[in-house]
């Protein structure tokens, strides 16, 4: 289900172990690619590429990846795994947060019984216009909940 308004988007994905039933098709693959959803186009998205990614237990991206322009973060939720970016093994599990340069040469897998439940978001590497708070205003209003 989507919801989308003037100022703001809802796209529900799901509970995480559900995530599993999404899938990507890219030219690349003869296949749908099980467990990954892009929620750009849903949530209508301008400055970051979001997607949602459930990796079964003992599967692994095959292949390598690298980006032009977009660094990018990853969120783990749950599972266990690991992270291998320019050659380099990095363990990652519930809480672990990896940022990737665009040229950092990545893949990934499972290393657990359970699914590897994570968040992608990329945007362009360089592009943030400020790192603090400073952008949010407070607007006058009192907040009511009906």
């Amino acid at each position: 289900m989507h919801q989308n308004a003037k100022n703001y988007a809802v796209a529900h994905l799901g509970k995480l172990n559900d995530w599993v039933k999404h899938s990507f098709i890219h030219s690349a693959f003869p296949r749908p690619v099980p467990g990954k959803a892009f929620v750009k186009n849903d949530l209508g998205l301008s400055s970051m590429e979001v997607s949602v990614n459930n990796v079964p237990a003992n599967a692994a991206i095959p292949f390598y990846h690298r980006h032009n322009a977009n660094e990018e973060l990853y969120l783990f939720l749950s599972g266990h795994g690991e992270m291998q970016v320019d050659g380099e093994v990095i363990a990652v599990t519930e809480g672990s947060a990896v940022r990737v340069a665009p040229n950092g040469k990545r893949a990934w897998r499972n290393t657990g019984k359970d699914a590897l439940v994570f968040l992608v978001i990329q945007a362009r590497a360089g592009s943030l216009a400020q790192s603090d708070i400073s952008d949010g205003k407070i607007v006058p209003g009192e907040v009511v909940w009906t």
